[in-house]
């Protein structure tokens, strides 16, 4: 028996990395998932591993930032499970430049990604969410917490240099979290956010100025960071390094446990206790 048994989750950006063991560790503790990515094979290679593990998941392909992701995700949720217990908006990546040199196209594509496609899910999983509630408090059955955790980052509370557009996205994650923890606690819904700081992936992983790019529908996306800023960067941490992506999906994991479930509009910082 797990402890999310039953719950049906949402998880986007889920293919790889931190959404990965997200995806994974809700799964390992019965959640059945939906595994979002933009491509097919990272999709399916997180679909295939929660099955092997004994776990239950399908794949809805696509970039979070397209019209009328939110409706098909959720539908993808409630055609093959039921319903939706569980949404973590997980999916982004970083553009960085300094103000005077970032383009409109870089913080639009930014604010999209990390800021509007959130919003565009939860808004779209409010119906299923309201209607779910209504039955069951009409059937006279207890009313589940349900749970939303939003990913956003250290950048967002404190800022970070040459980050305009992911900070700025990432302190709007905190506005929409505690504006929908206000609307949906009659829903009994718990809303929260997990700030990351240093999280080793590959988008940190691969050197500044080496082939580190990833592919965001057609544009190449420069990724990485200088090893020796990578250094400093891990000895202004208490626990003096950075964290896996396993310990950050445990820190998300944390926000979807029964244990959790008078705590909402919060934000938990899994940054190793670096403060900003």
């Amino acid at each position: 028996m797990g402890k999310l048994d039953s719950s049906v989750a949402l998880v986007s950006g889920s293919g790889r990395g931190i959404g990965k063991e997200i995806a994974r560790k809700l799964a390992a503790e019965g959640a059945r998932v939906v595994v979002n990515d933009l491509d097919p094979e990272p999709a399916g290679e997180t679909v295939a591993a929660i099955e092997a593990a004994g776990g239950t998941a399908v794949a809805c392909v696509g970039s979070v930032t397209e019209d009328g992701f939110g409706e098909r995700f959720v539908a993808t949720a409630v055609d093959n499970f039921g319903g939706v217990d569980i949404i973590v908006n997980n999916a982004g990546y970083t553009w960085d430049n300094v103000v005077q040199k970032m383009t409109d196209e870089q913080w639009d594509a930014i604010l999209d990604v990390h800021l509007k496609a959130p919003f565009r899910i939860l808004r779209a999983a409010q119906p299923v969410i309201s209607a779910a509630v209504k039955a069951e408090r009409a059937a006279g059955k207890p009313v589940p917490c349900r749970k939303v955790v939003n990913i956003s980052s250290i950048a967002g509370l404190g800022g970070n240099a040459g980050q305009a557009n992911y900070a700025a996205a990432k302190a709007g994650v905190t506005g929409l979290t505690k504006t929908l923890a206000k609307e949906w606690g009659r829903y009994n819904v718990t809303v929260n956010t997990v700030a990351f700081g240093l999280i080793h992936t590959r988008l940190t992983d691969t050197p500044a100025g080496g082939d580190g790019k990833i592919d965001i529908q057609g544009r190449q996306i420069s990724v990485g960071v200088n090893p020796d800023l990578l250094g400093q960067m891990e000895r202004m941490i208490p626990l003096g390094r950075g964290g896996t992506p396993e310990e950050a999906a445990g820190a998300v994991y944390l926000l979807c446990t029964p244990e959790s479930d008078y705590v909402s509009a919060q934000t938990l910082v899994c940054g190793g206790g670096f403060m900003v």
